[in-house]
């Protein structure tokens, strides 16, 4: 006998569960907790199952029946509606993650995991949220290459041209991410390439005449700043070799005195391989007077708001600008352009040498292979010859 809306309001628990059939396998089980539970028993492959088809009252007597009426198309069509629903609802789970926002943060989340340092995440991120706004609901796989052109168009019409040209390749790393993980077919950016303004490149600016060298020196050991800002001032020409993020991210652990060695991990490298720095008699003695201020704490150049954060990324060139260095003569990152300079033009030492001290990358990766550990003798005897010169420089 069929179910009705009033037999299904008289149904009260019991001691026990019980049934109260519909019809065609299904029913409605009443237990004694209270729950009112749509169920259906069927038979495929000569075996008895039961399927869940929802709560009554969310599922009312009329939803119910054609819950079941589909399942029974099913099982005539030769499928198991059981199974039929576990696929279903594992393709709408799996549906739900292929939206560009969901597959560009599980990218972020294994590149972290992978340790992609902290500074880069941040400016993906940055980078990330121009194109959420028009791209982030949108299926990965239904994302046309003009949709993305779009998106970097907009972009170049406020005047960031290499703004857009690197959202193009971290897009690029998001859609072969969902390549890989088959929630995408193709690498739109890879045909957007040539269709974005090629912006010209501007060179960091470095004092590379050796004239100029010495005023440099004798101004910076003039700053007066606060005493945190003068030794990553007065460090930076003599360990031309770390990039200002490396710098100001300088912990004690990495230091050893002893061996006049700074080694820095992989983690912290723009290249994402550890380096070793020699460290000179006159670096050497800088870390350690800033030793007896920042010495307890983790950062050897701690930010002054927090010891538990390395100083601003701002403070070395708002050092330099105050001691009368305009962001066209002088940045902090152009030590390293100032040593990579003047010491090809000594003459003295290896080009290689000097290559493997700035942490450059080797193109020719068999070459790399060879010339691991190459040089180190030659790099300790660089360095201090280095400072050398800078002291000289600053005397004269």
């Amino acid at each position: 006998m069929a179910l009705s809306s009033l037999a299904l309001s008289k149904a009260k628990p019991r001691d026990k569960p019980y049934k109260l059939a519909d019809g065609h396998g299904l029913y409605l089980l009443v237990t004694p907790q209270g729950g009112r539970y749509w169920r259906m028993n069927y038979r495929f492959d000569g075996k008895a199952k039961t399927m869940a088809m929802g709560v009554f009252p969310l599922i009312t007597l009329a939803e119910a029946r054609e819950k079941r009426e589909e399942a029974r198309k099913l099982l005539a069509a030769g499928s198991d509606p059981t199974a039929m629903r576990k696929e279903i609802e594992a393709q709408e789970a799996f549906e739900a993650t292929t939206g560009f926002r969901t597959v560009a943060e599980e990218w972020l989340a294994k590149r972290e995991r992978e340790g992609l340092g902290d500074v880069t995440i941040g400016k993906i991120k940055w980078l990330l949220e121009f194109a959420y706004p028009s791209l982030g609901d949108r299926k990965m796989s239904e994302i046309t290459s003009m949709e993305l052109l779009a998106v970097l168009r907009e972009v170049e019409g406020r005047g960031r041209h290499e703004t857009a040209r690197r959202l193009r390749s971290v897009c690029g790393r998001v859609f072969r991410y969902a390549i890989a993980t088959g929630r995408a077919e193709h690498d739109l950016s890879a045909n957007l390439r040539d269709a974005l303004t090629t912006p010209k490149v501007k060179h960091l600016a470095a004092i590379t005449n050796n004239q100029q060298v010495g005023p440099l020196m004798r101004a910076i050991d003039g700053f007066d700043g606060h005493a945190v800002t003068r030794a990553a001032l007065r460090l930076a020409p003599h360990v031309f070799v770390v990039r200002p993020g490396e710098l100001r991210h300088a912990e004690w652990l990495e230091v050893d005195f002893d061996k006049a060695l700074w080694s820095i991990p992989a983690e912290k490298m723009k290249m994402r391989r550890p380096h070793r720095v020699p460290l000179s008699r006159q670096s050497l003695a800088i870390l350690s007077s800033i030793r007896e201020v920042t010495g307890t704490g983790k950062y050897v150049f701690p930010g002054f708001q927090s010891i538990k954060r390395p100083m601003s990324e701002n403070a070395l060139n708002g050092a330099l600008r105050r001691l009368g260095y305009s962001g066209d003569e002088m940045t902090s990152h152009g030590f390293r352009a100032m040593a990579s300079t003047l010491l090809n033009e000594m003459g003295k030492w290896h080009p290689d040498a000097i290559e493997r001290q700035l942490a450059h990358a080797e193109a020719d990766a068999v070459r790399r292979a060879y010339a691991r550990g190459e040089y180190w003798d030659e790099r300790v005897a660089m360095m201090q010859a280095w400072s050398d010169y800078l002291d000289g420089s600053a005397r004269s």
